[in-house]
């Protein structure tokens, strides 16, 4: 080898050399500004539920929210391009926490019926000790916010409530196909679920309407749609039928003690420290149905 082909080759080694090290920096460098930026995406989240829950979804600030995380609005304008688009955001991930308390039913070894029943019950009792959360999922799907916010922002809201509607499909098909829910229509899972989603989601806008349901002396508005709910999976013959009879304090008995089975056997953190009744405190140590 002469002296112009070995330095050729020393010069072509050390070029790749250091190309591969630029390019491993680069790479180390990219990671880390998308790490720095995921982390004051969380800390703007953070500060914006904190001002929901201090001072009301109408009275966010975007700047107050930058100013709390010691950044400029600019920055925070830099993560979410509208208030709009930082409300879906902040409700996608709070989904997370309605998620755990669904994949807990989903896992339930129980009869179907009883499943689908926890599932409002879940969702009940979380709005009860989350109402931030309903309030601010409700005031998202409006027209107006939905509509505003950006067609990224309303799909990553949309993919991080995926799990929940999976949930519910799950429990629906297992029940068409063990013959315990008829289906002569043939109707898709959510659409037969669908009915007593919407009690839900209407139930938790007029318990959030301060004063409508007193007015009407409807005090007792949780206790009601879990009755609701009953008799909705009673008209859809999904067995086993939960048994009622004319006498009406019969029937709020026995679901209170129906409600409280459930809880002891899969809400016991949300039950101890909250009602699974709307004025009434749970009775403890009740028998729990299908452990």
């Amino acid at each position: 080898m002469n002296l112009a082909h070995f330095l050729n080759q020393v010069q072509y080694l050390t070029s790749n050399h250091f190309t591969s090290v630029t390019a491993h920096k680069s790479v180390s460098i990219q990671e880390r500004k998308q790490r720095q930026f995921a982390e004051r995406e969380q800390q703007f989240l953070d500060a914006a539920k904190h001002e929901i829950c201090q001072r009301g979804i109408l009275a966010v600030q975007m700047a107050r929210i930058a100013r709390q995380c010691d950044y400029s609005t600019g920055t925070l304008y830099q993560h979410f391009a509208s208030k709009e688009d930082l409300f879906v955001a902040l409700n996608a991930e709070m989904a997370a926490q309605r998620t755990a308390l669904f994949e807990r039913v989903r896992q339930w070894r129980a009869p179907t019926r009883d499943r689908m029943f926890a599932l409002t019950l879940a969702d009940t009792l979380f709005a009860q000790r989350q109402p931030e959360h309903f309030r601010l999922s409700q005031y998202v799907t409006t027209e107006v916010i939905w509509q505003a916010a950006s067609p990224e922002r309303r799909q990553q809201c949309l993919e991080a409530h995926r799990p929940l509607g999976e949930v519910v499909e799950q429990v629906v098909r297992e029940a068409i196909d063990k013959g315990d829910l008829p289906n002569p229509q043939q109707l898709a899972p959510l659409e037969l679920a669908i009915g007593q989603w919407a009690m839900g989601v209407g139930m938790h806008t007029l318990v959030h309407a301060e004063g409508l349901l007193q007015y009407y002396d409807l005090n007792q508005p949780y206790e009601l749609l879990l009755q609701h709910v009953q008799r909705h999976l009673n008209a859809l013959n999904w067995q086993p039928l939960f048994d009622e009879n004319k006498n009406t304090t019969q029937n709020a008995e026995r679901l209170n003690h129906y409600v409280a089975g459930i809880c002891n056997t899969l809400f016991t953190d949300l039950c101890s420290n909250h009602q699974c009744r709307d004025n009434d405190a749970s009775n403890a140590k009740r028998k729990k149905p299908h452990e």
